[in-house]
């Protein structure tokens, strides 16, 4: 099973699992684009983690308690459009309160929101866990730490070109940035209900 295939599908699959990472990770580099390179590398991180912890909790509950996890399936598009609308939608009212200032003035993306941005990005990754579940242990581990580290590499790249983009649109990438999360969770809701 550590074939070349095994390595280029979990490749494949941290690109296909971090497109919606990478959406919200532009947003937030539009939404605050005088970020420090500090909290560009934890926003990465924090989505990265998530990619790589989502499908490992999937995978075990395929191991453990697959019956539990099938009910809870169903309320994974509804959880990711209630908590991106949110998140988004406070964007959106912040961006067009805003008036004409300086774009290093806007208001940082706090912790505990990066926080609802990394589930609500990876919640659909729990179902990867079952993609995965004929693997091992340690196969399990590898193809979730590529997960993650593919994520990294994406996000990382989306916060710095929102942020790029950001300082060039001022005080409107905050309404960008809240359009951006709101059209991501009506799109992850409408995949998962169709």
């Amino acid at each position: 099973m550590w074939s070349i295939l095994f390595f280029i599908e979990s490749i494949l699959l941290g690109i296909g699992l971090a497109m919606d990472a990478f959406s919200v990770s532009l947003a937030n580099g539009l939404n605050e684009p005088c970020m420090r390179k500090r909290k560009i590398l934890a926003i990465a991180g924090v989505f990265a983690f998530f990619q790589f912890l989502m499908p490992l909790i999937g995978w075990s509950c395929v191991h453990t308690m697959a019956q539990l996890f099938a009910k809870f399936e169903k309320m994974i598009p509804w959880i990711a459009l209630i908590l991106l609308c949110f998140i988004g939608g406070k964007m959106l009212i912040e961006g067009v309160k805003k008036k004409d200032e300086d774009v290093c003035s806007c208001e940082p993306i706090a912790i505990a929101a990066l926080t609802v941005q990394g589930i609500a990005t990876s919640i659909d990754a729990l179902s990867v866990g079952f993609t995965i579940s004929e693997y091992g242990l340690w196969q399990a581990l590898v193809a979730c730490l590529l997960i993650g580290a593919v994520t990294f590499g994406i996000c990382l790249g989306g916060v710095l070109l929102g942020r790029k983009v950001g300082t060039k649109l001022s005080n409107k990438a905050s309404i960008l940035g809240g359009v951006i999360l709101i059209a991501i969770g009506i799109e992850i809701f409408l995949t998962g209900i169709f």
